[in-house]
Parts: C-alpha cells; sequence; structure tokens
C-alpha cells in the first residue's frame, strides 16, 4: 500500500498518481464551475453531486496515506498532510458554514504538486527546497536592500510632490510616495502622472533606476544558488517525506531507513 500510494518508481504507484491527479482536475474544474451564476443555476445539483464524491474519493486516500505510514501524526503534519486534509475540509464544513467551501478549495491546486514525482520532476521539489534555504539565507541582504529602496521612495515621492503639486495628482507626499513606488517596480498604473518637464525627467529617470533595482534581489539569490544537489523520487516508509537524495540510506526528516 505505501509503494502505491507513495511511490511513483512502481507502475502501480504512477498510476495511482496519475489517477489521482485527474480527480484534482476534474476537482478545481468543478469549483471553477460553481463559481459561474449562469453555470451553477443549470448544474447546481450535478456538481454538488460530484464534488461530494470527489470529496469522499480524497477522504479514503487520505485515511489510507496515514494507515500507509509508520507515523501518522508526523505525515499529518507534513506539508502534503496538511494539504490533503484541507483538500477535504471545505466539503464537511460548508453545511455549517456557507461560503467556505470556495474559499478552501482551490488549496486543492496544491496538490497538483505531487505532477513532480510522477513525471520524474523529483529534482524540482529539491531545487524548491534548495531556494528556500537560499531565500532565508539571503534574508538579511534583501532586508537591508529594501530599506535602501524604501528610504530611496520616500526621498523621490517628496521631491515630486514638491515639483508637480496637487495640480498634477499629486495631492499628498504618502500619495507622491505611491506614485514613485509603482512607478519604480514598472507596474505603472497611470493614475498619477507628471505633467511638469522637469516632473517627467524625475520620472524617466525613476523608471531607468527601477530596472537596475528589479535585478539586486535576484542576484542576492542566485549567489546562494551556486551550487545544487540531486534528489531520488523515494518516500520515508515511516513519515511519507520524499526529496531526499540520490542514494540515501536513511529519512533526512526521521532517520528511519530507506526501503531499498
Amino acid at each position: 500500500m505505501h509503494e502505491i500510494i507513495f511511490e511513483a518508481d512502481t507502475p502501480a504507484g504512477k498510476a495511482f498518481d496519475v489517477a489521482l491527479l485527474l480527480v484534482i482536475l476534474i476537482s478545481i474544474a468543478v469549483v471553477m464551475l460553481e463559481s459561474v451564476a449562469s453555470i451553477r443555476a443549470r448544474h447546481g445539483l450535478l456538481l454538488l453531486q460530484v464534488e461530494w464524491v470527489i470529496t469522499v474519493i480524497f477522504t479514503v486516500e487520505y485515511l489510507l496515506r496515514l494507515w500507509s505510514v509508520g507515523s501518522a501524526t508526523r505525515y499529518a503534519r507534513s506539508f502534503f498532510g496538511v494539504v490533503d486534509l484541507l483538500a477535504i475540509l471545505p466539503t464537511y464544513v460548508s453545511p455549517f458554514l456557507p461560503g467556505s467551501q470556495h474559499s478552501l478549495a482551490v488549496i486543492r491546486a496544491l496538490r497538483l504538486l505531487r505532477v513532480f514525482r510522477v513525471l520524474k520532476l523529483a529534482h524540482l521539489v529539491g531545487e524548491a527546497r534548495y531556494l528556500r534555504a537560499a531565500m532565508h539565507a539571503s534574508m538579511r541582504k534583501i532586508f537591508v536592500f529594501l530599506f535602501a529602496v524604501l528610504t530611496l521612495v520616500v526621498i523621490l515621492g517628496t521631491v515630486m510632490y514638491v515639483v508637480e503639486g496637487g495640480d498634477s495628482g499629486f495631492t499628498s507626499i504618502p500619495q507622491s510616495i505611491y506614485w514613485a513606488i509603482v512607478t519604480m517596480t514598472t507596474v505603472g498604473y497611470g493614475d498619477v502622472v507628471p505633467h511638469t518637464v522637469l516632473g517627467k525627467i524625475l520620472a524617466s529617470m525613476i523608471m531607468i533606476l527601477g530596472y537596475g533595482i528589479i535585478a539586486v534581489p535576484t542576484g542576492i539569490v542566485t549567489v546562494q544558488l551556486a551550487a545544487g544537489r540531486r534528489v531520488s523520487t523515494q518516500a520515508c516508509p515511516e513519515c511519507g517525506s520524499d526529496g531526499h537524495e540520490a542514494g540515501a540510506a536513511f529519512c533526512k526528516d526521521c532517520g528511519s531507513a530507506l526501503s531499498r
């Protein structure tokens, strides 16, 4: 049971994961269709029945996952364990809390992350963990950078307030700072624009500066991503954790021996 549910290397395990992904896609499609008023009015009962069938399938699958691992509590507290639980709760809670079904059902889309194991792309999951570690290691540098950017937009927003004034839409310093942030990040909503020649020159400088600023945090994180590691698709039979080093003999989370 553990090999079928958690492993993607065996034919049965891959077939199980592919079938599960199809059910997840159907579930997401049902949630989207239910949000369309005309479709809900015409096929609301059918969509509700499909929703309950899918929820029962997810419930059985979740219970089997808890049963097939050595430590059900550890799996239940893991990322996928929490996602699996949140995928079935909205339907059961909806009769008591109207509206909660749609607000949480979108979490089922996170279960599509299992496609990495099915398509032999588990190394992408490993890279995602490595990216998270790189972000954590770069946190202080990014904080200093963001503080410098915040200081810069306050100064530039204040200067633009003085240059343009309220007639051009820069009615206050906070409003001008908002414009500076929108301009520097190259978003450009266009709700507030400069009209004077000096204001346009300053805006052009901020736009060019924005391109350079966007690249800075990317470079900081890239430095932390200089090295990589290979991971396997093997899941721990005790806690269900995956993303282990290729050739690892023990689980990186609970220390249990991995099946060879």
